[in-house]
């Protein structure tokens, strides 16, 4: 398959750059997931303000990681799970919890567990879900704000999961000791 072009600052198209620059700024580096969607400013700054939203929404750094790594990992996206497992450890979240969403175990609450489960339901049937299941999401505390947040998350991760597999985006050196292959025994 033929690779996309990651771009850095002075390859990137015009309306690129500044977002790049930004990157670099915020990063100390510009992700190879940056390089790539560079190639099209308009979804590169989808991506950006999707992320800023989603990160700025009702749920806390646990939350947010359940979200995202679920749909990492179901998406069996390469680049994201690692550097979400890195973004985990800078946002202080607990490595049981990391370790439990790569691995495809148990969550570390019965709510952490149930919006787990509830990301997956969303994922997995496109937005189906039973009311049985809506129900119990919003009986272990969470409300339909949260549940449409989930949405927020995936719009996000579609973008970059989706990318990282057409351009094989390779991991990121700061993200190489996270590298992540599904696991395949049940």
């Amino acid at each position: 398959m033929t690779k996309l072009k990651i771009h850095t600052i002075e390859s990137a198209p015009e309306a690129s750059k500044p977002l790049l620059e930004n990157s670099l700024k915020s990063n100390g580096m510009i992700p190879g997931l940056h390089g790539v969607l560079a190639e099209s400013p308009e979804l590169f700054e989808a991506y950006q303000t999707l992320h800023k939203l989603f990160t700025n929404s009702s749920f806390n750094a646990e939350e947010l990681t359940v979200v995202w790594q679920t749909i990492n990992v179901e998406h069996e996206c390469h680049y994201c799970v690692p550097a979400h497992t890195a973004i985990a450890n800078m946002m202080q979240v607990d490595p049981a919890l990391t370790e439990a969403l790569r691995n495809g175990t148990k969550m570390t609450s019965e709510k952490l567990q149930v919006l787990h489960e509830t990301t997956l339901t969303i994922v997995r049937n496109r937005g189906y879900i039973s009311e049985e299941e809506v129900q119990a999401f919003f009986a272990v505390g969470y409300e339909q704000k949260q549940l449409l947040e989930i949405i927020l998350g995936l719009s996000q991760k579609v973008i970059s999961n989706y990318v990282n597999h057409i351009a094989e985006t390779p991991v990121d050196k700061p993200f190489e000791k996270f590298a992540w292959k599904k696991n395949v025994s049940v």
